[in-house]
């Protein structure tokens, strides 16, 4: 029998340790002790121009045509019946029967030098508009959010793919010795794919976001039960440690290793963490710069989190499903934004951090050109729409102060550089210096990529 045990266990360690091809090579420098990652050669692209990525989602998809992409002609034909070919033989969530047009009610302005031209919506972003790539040409397969979300995340319409973060940690691994690699905030409406868009997929659980809280614990669960002290707290990790580590030698179960790596970094974080979320050492002037509330709380968080080694750090704001009452409630959604994020963009440049922090603002959609519901300000709004909408980049090696791609004068398809969400992803992988169609992990037989099978190419217009 202990021949026989030996030889599984020497059979296990061995599919361990192979069953993932090239993907060991990443999990091994993520759970190590050495936290100082180096792109796996089997990974690498080019040198990276970025380290880490701050990700901006817009839970619920805010209407590009009032805050990124104007259009005059629209705003002429306002409440006038649309063109057919605008609807006939296309789905979408809600418009029924012959809609009329919807011009935006806000006007837009050029910026900076570049004249990156932004809603009046935006005004403190305007105030940054020369770091700012505009893509205005972005679509995608789905029409709902719940899988539209799923694919901007995870290149998949469905569950079980790993998120964009958890392929990024995968491949590069963390900087951060006390903190995740990956890190989540919300404000507003949680997601309609929830926490699927954070999930680590099929690969090891070590790279799923960890979500911080606004309030209460930032982390549930990870101060000492009351009486408990850090000695005591110490002794009992050790020796859960020993029985996981023996278990491990037996079975060669990767996720027992991600266990043990996960009860060392919840440990190192009960002192990390508070330290992270106490601002009361930030000066007046930052403060005032991000203004209020916690969302600009969570913006401030995410310049520090990357200025301590955290490799990406996604904040999530809904809500911006605006299918009626669209005008005041993108007022309030553009408020609570507009000034903590240009503020972020404004800090991380002065702090020489932007060159080396990939910025990304989007959704899983956008807007259509044709009214939902009453004509009457108050109660107006857009439905979904798939087949074009606008994201920005800033910093990590993006070209500053352009814009890229085009809609028609209507803004419901594009008319020139069409971007898919695998493009998207293509381009943020090779600014962190990774190689998109290497970076690959063994499941079901499959080597399983972010980009998937299809062809997917680097936006290489827009890199500095």
């Amino acid at each position: 029998m202990t021949d026989f045990l030996k030889q599984l266990s020497d059979r296990r360690r061995f599919l361990s340790r192979t069953g993932s091809g090239i993907g060991s090579l990443a999990l091994t420098s993520l759970l190590g002790r050495e936290t100082k990652a180096e792109i796996p050669k089997a990974f690498q692209a080019v040198a990276p121009q970025a380290r880490s990525v701050i990700f901006f989602h817009m839970t619920g998809a805010p209407s590009h045509l009032d805050l990124f992409d104007d259009k005059p002609v629209l705003r002429e034909y306002d409440r006038k019946l649309a063109p057919e070919e605008l609807f006939e033989g296309k789905r979408f969530s809600f418009l029924r029967g012959h809609p009329k047009l919807l011009g935006s009610p806000f006007e837009f302005t050029k910026h900076g030098l570049s004249g990156n031209e932004l809603s009046s919506l935006l005004p403190h972003l305007g105030s940054v508009a020369d770091e700012m790539c505009i893509i205005k040409s972005m679509h995608t397969t789905e029409f709902n959010h719940g899988p539209a979300q799923l694919m901007f995340h995870t290149g998949l319409n469905r569950q079980g793919n790993p998120s964009i973060g958890s392929w990024t940690t995968y491949g590069l691994g963390s900087d951060s010795e006390n903190l995740p690699a990956y890190v989540v905030f919300l404000t507003g409406n949680t997601p309609g794919a929830g926490a699927n868009l954070w999930k680590s997929g099929f690969l090891p659980s070590v790279h799923q976001g960890v979500q911080l809280r606004g309030t209460g614990d930032p982390v549930l669960y990870l101060n000492n039960p009351k009486g408990t002290s850090p000695e005591e707290r110490r002794r009992t990790l050790d020796s859960i440690e020993a029985l996981n580590r023996e278990n491990f030698e037996l079975v060669g179960d990767p996720e027992i290793q991600t266990r043990i790596d996960q009860y060392e970094m919840a440990f190192r974080m009960q002192s990390s963490v508070p330290d992270l979320v106490d601002l009361s050492g930030e000066s007046a002037a930052t403060l005032e710069l991000y203004g209020k509330g916690e969302f600009a709380s969570q913006c401030l968080k995410a310049r520090r989190l990357v200025e301590r080694g955290v490799r990406f750090v996604e904040l999530f704001n809904g809500d911006w499903d605006t299918h009626s009452n669209q005008e005041n409630r993108l007022k309030t959604n553009c408020r609570n934004v507009d000034q903590p994020i240009a503020a972020l963009i404004k800090d991380l440049k002065q702090r020489g951090l932007l060159d080396q922090t990939l910025v990304v603002w989007g959704a899983e959609f956008g807007r259509t050109p044709m009214l939902q519901g009453d004509e009457s300000p108050a109660k107006c709004g857009r439905d979904h729409q798939k087949d074009a909408f606008s994201i920005w980049m800033a910093g990590g090696g993006v070209k500053g102060g352009i814009t890229f791609g085009k809609t028609n004068d209507l803004g419901n398809e594009v008319a020139e550089n069409p971007v898919e969400v695998r493009d998207m992803h293509a381009t943020m992988m090779h600014l962190l210096g990774i190689n998109h169609e290497r970076l690959t992990y063994r499941f079901q037989g499959l080597d399983q990529r972010l980009t998937g099978v299809e062809e997917a190419h680097v936006i290489k217009d827009i890199l500095a």
